[in-house]
This record gives structure tokens, C-alpha cells and sequence, in this order.
């Protein structure tokens, strides 16, 4: 087995990693994707609809890689964890890791308003700049940024955010 070691050097990264396995499914599948090559029917199967949104997420922050296998029903796509270890190296200040520790504890309903919001602001375009959302929302970007790291639906490409399945 080949040894690959994700590391984080941006403290906005350490919310993705620890909502990596922050409920029972999430760590359980997570278990099971770093032991074998797991297909989606088998994780529906044992978890759910939640193990469903927990793979989605799993995949949102790149903590897995898929290949093809043949199964009874054919191809198809299995899924496994990409690192064998994670390691951080980083330096913040202490007003940037208040924000990352609040983003990362925030209530799932406090979670789920501000994507609501960052989402009507996004309309029909093809984004919102993070600084405009921060303004427009009076967040820090740092706030902002582990907020979309966090989140299922919405995403960062370049200084933009969109929705996952936007542009």
C-alpha cells in the first residue's frame, strides 16, 4: 500500500478535516473506506442516506479517490481514503483560529441560514467574491472561507464561491 500524507498549511483546511468524522457515520465509513474499496449501493446500504451525504463531502474535500471495479451488477465505481495520514503545519493568529474553531462548532442550523444566504446572493451567476460575501454578511473571509469549506452545497473556485453543482 502506498503511503500518502495530506497536509494542511491553511488554517480554514482544519474545518474540512475535522467535519471529515465529526458524526458516528462519518467516522465509521471513514474507518471503512481507509481498510477496502467500498461501492455506493454497499454504503447505502449500511448507512444510509447519510453515508451517501457523508461520501459526497468525503469527496467535496478530496479525503478519497474512485476507481471502476467490476460488481454483480456490472462496473462500478468503488471508493477508497487517498491519505494514510494527515499532518499539519501551520501558523494563524488568534482572531483567524477563533474563526476556524466557531466555523468548525457552529450548529448545523446556524450553518444551514448562512448557506441559504450565500446562496441568494449567488443567484443565477456564476459565483459571489468571498470579499463581498464578507462584507455584504459582516464576516471575516477566514470565517467565511471555513463556513464553505464545511458545507455540502457550496464551494471555493479561485476567489469565487458557487454551489457545488453550479458553475
Amino acid at each position: 500500500m502506498i503511503s500518502r500524507i495530506k497536509v494542511v498549511n491553511d488554517v480554514g483546511e482544519l474545518v474540512s478535516i475535522f467535519h471529515a468524522a465529526d458524526t458516528d457515520v462519518k467516522r465509521r465509513l471513514l474507518l471503512d473506506l481507509s481498510t477496502s474499496w467500498i461501492t455506493m449501493p454497499m454504503i447505502e446500504e449500511k448507512y444510509g442516506q447519510e453515508g451517501k451525504r457523508a461520501l459526497l463531502y468525503l469527496d467535496k474535500i478530496k479525503l478519497i479517490e474512485s476507481q471502476w471495479i467490476t460488481g454483480q451488477n456490472g462496473p462500478e465505481k468503488a471508493y477508497h481514503t487517498y491519505y494514510t495520514s494527515v499532518q499539519i503545519n501551520l501558523l494563524g493568529n488568534l482572531s483567524d483560529l477563533a474563526d476556524i474553531i466557531y466555523a468548525t462548532t457552529m450548529p448545523e442550523e446556524e450553518l444551514a441560514k448562512f448557506e441559504k444566504k450565500v446562496e441568494s446572493m449567488i443567484g443565477n451567476s456564476d459565483g459571489v467574491f468571498i470579499g463581498d460575501a464578507a462584507e455584504a454578511l459582516s464576516m471575516s473571509q477566514t470565517l467565511i472561507r471555513g463556513l464553505v469549506r464545511r458545507s455540502s452545497v457550496l464551494q471555493i473556485k479561485g476567489y469565487k464561491i458557487t454551489t457545488i453543482n453550479g458553475a
